[in-house]
C-alpha cells in the first residue's frame, strides 16, 4: 500500500548518505543510521520503494520490459549505453565490480581485487569455472584479449577513459594485473561499467562487425535475437555460475520511446515492467492499481549540454546568460517534477557526500536582468566570436529526443532564451541517433542528464577532460589539478575538497545547465518480484535500482 507521503508526491530518504566514492576497503564513509521503512531487502540510499511483499523465489515464467529507447549496439567499446541499455546489459553481462547500498565497490563477477601500496597496480582474481554463453572460459587471457583488441583499440569509445591503464597483464589462469600510468584510488569504480563487462573474445572475433548485434557474455541470460527498434529477447542461461539464478526463463526488452504508450502498455498488461526517468511518468505510475514502483533519487538530474567548442558558446558571457535566463522551478513543473524533485546546482544530489553547499550558492540561478546584460555585451562586442555583425542576435539549434514532455521542455527553454533576443531553433532527433550526434560534437546545445552513481573522479574525468565522453568540449587546468588530487588520495576530506573545487569551476564557467533532480522508476506489475533485492555472491546487499536500472537475473514472477 502506498504511503501518505508518496500519495502527496514526496519522497522518503534513508538516514544514511550515498558514498559515491566507493573505493574498495579504502574510502568507507560512515554516517548515522536511519529507518528503513518501506524498503525491500535490497533497498539503497536515495530509494523510494512502493512494493508488495516479494515472498519466496519462484522459478520459471517470462516478462516483457518496456524501455525508454533503443541502444545502437551491445558491444562494450562500440555501444553508447544509456539507462535503457544498462537494463539489457545487466541481463547479458556480469560486472566485475558492483556497488553496495553504501556505495562501496565490491567484487561481483571478480573474486577479489587488491591494490599495491602506491595505488599504481590493481590485481584482480576471477572466479573459477565461469563460462561465456558460447562455452568458452572466462579466464585471464580472455580479459586481456578483450581489453587489448576491443576496449582500448583505436575507435573504441572507451579508449580515452582507459588510457590511464598502461597495461593489463596475465599473472596466471585466473589473475590479471592492471598497471596504471599514475596512482588512482578510484580505479575499481571503472570496472563497474562497460569496461568491466567481460564478453567472449572468441564470439566477437567470429562475428566481426556484427559482434554488437549478437552479444555473448557470462550473464544470467543468453542473447536470442534482436530486431532493432522492436525487441531484444534473452533466455535463461542454464549454465550460470551463480547457483539458483536466474529465476525467469525469458525476458523480452521492447524500446517504447513514447512515455504515454509505455505507461499505458504497463497498465493494460501488454508489458510487465517499464523504466523511466521522466518525472510525469514516475508520478502517474504511482496511481496505477496493481503496479509496484521502485523509485530512486540519486545524483541524476536533468539539464543541457553546451558545445563550448562552437561559437558563440566559446564565450563565457553567452553561457552564463543561458543559465541566468532559466527559471528552474518552471522547467521542473513542465517535466512533472513539482513536489517530486528539487532544483539541481551540480553533479551530486543533496544526499551525496560530495555535494557542495558552496557550489550550490555559486550556481547562476534565475536572474534575467543579469542575463540580458551579458547577452547584450556579447552581441555588441566587435570581437564577438561568431563573426556576426555588431548588434546581430545569435542563433543556434537546441536538440532533444521527440518525447512530448521534452518537447514542452524545449519550448520553455526557447521562450526563456528568445526573451533575451536569441534566435533558437528546436530540433528533434531519436534517442540513439541523438546520442551519437552529441558524442560526435555535431550539435549546438541540447537536453541531457547529468550525474551518476560513480566516484567523483570518473564523473568529472569523463565529462571535462580530453576524449569522446567530453561532449561539451570544456576543459580547465583547475579541473585537471583537482582530478590529480582525487586520483592520488584516499583521504575522504581531501577528495571532497577537490570535488568541490571542480563543482565551483563548473558554476563559474557554465559548460552545462541544470533543471532538477531526476527521480527514476522501475515500475512493474505486482506479480513481478524482487526488483530491488539483488545481492552479491557472498550474500551482501546490492544497491537496488539506481537510475532506473534493474538486475533482472534476481527477479521472479508469481504469475
Amino acid at each position: 500500500m502506498r504511503s501518505q507521503l508518496q500519495r502527496a508526491g514526496r519522497w522518503r530518504r534513508s538516514g544514511r548518505a550515498i558514498v559515491s566514492a566507493g573505493i574498495v576497503g579504502l574510502l568507507m564513509a560512515t554516517a548515522a543510521c536511519g529507518s528503513d521503512d518501506g524498503g525491500g531487502d535490497g533497498e539503497a540510499e536515495g530509494a523510494v520503494v512502493d512494493a508488495s511483499d516479494a515472498g519466496d523465489p519462484v522459478d520459471g515464467g517470462e516478462i516483457t520490459v518496456g524501455l525508454e529507447a533503443e541502444t545502437n549496439s551491445w558491444l562494450p567499446g562500440v555501444a553508447n549505453f544509456g539507462n535503457p541499455g544498462y537494463n539489457v546489459a545487466y541481463a547479458i553481462y556480469d560486472a566485475l565490480m558492483k556497488r553496495t547500498p553504501d556505495g562501496e565497490v565490491k567484487p561481483y563477477l571478480a573474486e577479489s581485487m587488491e591494490p599495491n601500496a602506491d595505488l599504481t597496480q590493481w590485481t584482480l582474481k576471477l572466479r573459477p569455472e565461469v563460462q561465456f554463453h558460447d562455452g568458452t572460459p572466462l579466464d585471464a587471457q580472455a580479459l586481456k584479449t578483450v581489453w587489448d583488441t576491443y576496449l582500448v583499440a583505436p575507435g573504441s569509445n572507451l579508449a580515452a577513459n582507459l588510457a590511464e591503464v598502461q597495461s593489463l597483464d596475465v599473472v596466471d589462469d585466473l589473475t590479471v594485473t592492471y598497471t596504471l600510468r599514475a596512482p588512482n584510488a578510484a580505479f575499481p569504480d571503472l570496472l563497474t561499467d562497460a569496461a568491466g563487462w567481460p564478453f567472449s573474445p572468441t564470439a566477437a572475433a567470429a562475428a566481426g562487425p556484427d559482434a554488437g548485434s549478437s552479444p555473448v557474455g557470462t550473464g544470467p541470460f543468453r542473447f536470442v535475437s534482436w530486431q532493432r527498434d522492436s525487441q531484444l529477447v534473452v533466455e535463461k542461461n542454464e549454465d550460470y555460475w551463480q547457483p539458483g539464478l536466474p529465476h525467469l526463463d525469458k525476458i523480452t526488452f521492447r524500446p517504447i520511446p513514447d512515455e504515454d504508450t509505455r505507461l499505458s502498455s504497463l497498465q493494460s498488461g501488454d508489458i510487465d515492467a517499464l523504466q523511466s526517468l521522466r518525472q510525469s511518468t514516475v508520478s502517474r505510475a504511482r496511481d496505477i492499481d496493481g503496479v509496484d514502483n521502485y523509485e530512486f533519487l540519486g545524483n541524476n538530474s536533468g539539464g543541457s549540454n553546451i558545445n563550448t567548442a562552437k561559437p558563440p558558446f566559446d564565450d563565457l558571457r553567452v553561457r552564463r546568460a543561458l543559465a541566468l535566463a532559466l527559471d528552474q522551478e518552471a522547467l521542473i513543473e513542465v517535466l512533472g517534477g513539482t513536489g517530486l524533485t528539487p532544483p539541481s546546482t551540480q553533479f551530486f544530489g543533496p544526499e551525496d557526500p560530495f555535494y557542495s553547499e558552496k557550489a550550490a550558492e555559486a550556481w547562476p540561478t534565475n536572474r534575467p536582468d543579469e542575463a540580458q546584460e551579458l547577452y547584450d555585451e556579447y552581441k555588441n562586442d566587435p570581437q564577438r566570436s561568431d563573426g556576426k555583425a555588431v548588434g546581430e542576435d545569435i542563433s543556434f539549434t537546441y536538440t532533444c529526443p521527440p518525447d512530448p514532455s521534452l518537447n514542452e521542455l524545449s519550448q520553455l527553454y526557447q521562450s526563456f532564451w528568445n526573451a533575451l533576443g536569441m534566435q533558437v531553433e528546436l530540433e528533434q532527433v531519436e534517442q540513439a541517433a541523438y546520442t551519437s550526434q552529441v558524442v560526435a560534437g555535431d550539435y549546438d546545445a541540447g537536453c541531457t542528464r547529468h550525474g551518476a552513481a560513480r566516484d567523483p573522479y570518473y564523473v568529472f574525468q569523463r565529462a571535462f577532460t580530453e576524449g569522446v565522453p567530453n561532449v561539451t568540449k570544456f576543459q580547465d587546468p583547475r579541473i585537471e589539478e583537482a582530478l590529480d588530487t582525487m586520483r592520488g588520495s584516499t583521504d575522504i576530506e581531501e577528495r571532497k575538497a577537490a570535488a568541490e573545487e571542480i563543482s565551483l569551476v563548473i558554476a563559474e564557467q557554465v559548460p552545462v545547465t541544470f533543471t532538477g533532480g531526476t527521480l527514476t522508476v522501475v515500475a512493474v506489475r505486482d506479480v513481478v518480484k524482487n526488483v530491488d533485492g539483488w545481492v552479491f555472491p557472498d550474500g551482501g546487499k546490492g544497491n537496488g535500482t539506481p537510475d532506473g536500472t534493474a538486475m533482472w537475473g534476481h527477479v521472479w514472477t508469481v504469475e
